[in-house]
């Protein structure tokens, strides 16, 4: 942790956001930049939401009205701020619709070389003083500002899955990271009605660091034929009170994206102990990524998943 960091952290150095933030774009609606939109939205900022196709943006906006459904019934807001927050949430076809954006979030698929091209187009389109973040679970903060032109406006701003449930969100700065932009993402994030956990830019952060290769772990346990995907999911659901089991969990999250994770790890840490379990690796080469493909550790194509092996 830096020394203007550290200070920051203990409260002897404060840092006072300088920038006002109003309207915020998400590149991505898919899980993810569909969350962030939600939660943006209904705490009063106006979103841009991009992505490829007109679709993925439709279905990313009835994604949000189901979860907002699910809040308006569990009495969390009233259907008048439903209604607001999707009047807030706009379709941006282009990079050219972020020109007034004072924050940007990078919320697509997690491949580096994908989001460096992101990043290189987008940045001719946006003002000075816009930031720009990325909701990276696992690559290098300083690595994707080092291709931007503002390292400095650059953080990484990673929410948990699902968005409009999760508490949390970790700041991670990367090492030309400014301490206004720091101070503003945080001011940010905690509008939102979320709580911060500020990491060091090291592979796959706090979160996924500890929980990836519990998964991983429990992949390899599947693999060596230790207990069955029921069993194991059970045995960490009544022996741990997890609420939900590590593979059911891998499935929710996208097996992809366990996979990249690890990847990160095992390149990034070079130690054996992160090395992608093969079962892993065979699931995504068959393109079973879990719930969004309808097959993973269970299948989803029934009316109730059943376990795959």
């Amino acid at each position: 942790m830096g020394q203007a960091q550290k200070l920051m952290e203990k409260g002897r150095v404060s840092v006072k956001p300088a920038r006002t933030i109003s309207k915020v774009g998400i590149i991505g609606a898919g899980q993810m930049g569909s969350g962030i939109a939600h939660v943006v939205a209904l705490s009063g900022y106006t979103v841009a939401m991009n992505d490829l196709k007109k679709e993925s943006f439709d279905k990313g906006i009835e994604t949000v009205h189901k979860n907002m459904a699910r809040q308006i019934a569990k009495g969390l807001i009233k259907e008048e701020d439903r209604d607001t927050a999707l009047e807030r949430i706009s379709f941006a076809p282009s990079f050219e619709d972020f020109g007034e954006c004072d924050l940007v979030i990078e919320a697509a698929t997690e491949d580096e070389a994908l989001k460096h091209k992101i990043f290189a187009a987008l940045c001719p389109h946006l003002k000075p003083t816009a930031m720009l973040a990325s909701n990276t679970s696992s690559i290098s903060i300083t690595r994707l500002a080092s291709t931007t032109d503002r390292p400095e406006d650059f953080i990484g701003m990673h929410f948990m899955n699902p968005v409009p449930v999760m508490e949390l969100v970790e700041l991670i700065r990367g090492i030309a990271t400014g301490d206004e932009t720091f101070a503003t993402a945080r001011q940010f994030v905690e509008s939102l009605g979320k709580t911060t956990a500020v990491s060091e830019d090291f592979p796959a952060f706090i979160v996924n660091r500890i929980l990836l290769p519990m998964i991983n772990e429990a992949v390899y346990t599947l693999y060596e034929g230790v207990g069955t995907v029921d069993a194991i999911d059970k045995a960490m659901r009544l022996g741990a009170h997890h609420p939900m089991g590590p593979l059911e969990l891998a499935d929710f999250i996208g097996l992809d994206t366990c996979l990249s994770v690890m990847q990160v790890l095992y390149e990034g840490l070079s130690d054996s102990k992160y090395r992608p379990c093969p079962l892993l690796v065979k699931y995504v080469e068959a393109g079973w990524l879990g719930r969004k493909t309808k097959r993973g550790f269970y299948d989803y194509r029934g009316e109730k998943p059943v376990p795959t092996r």
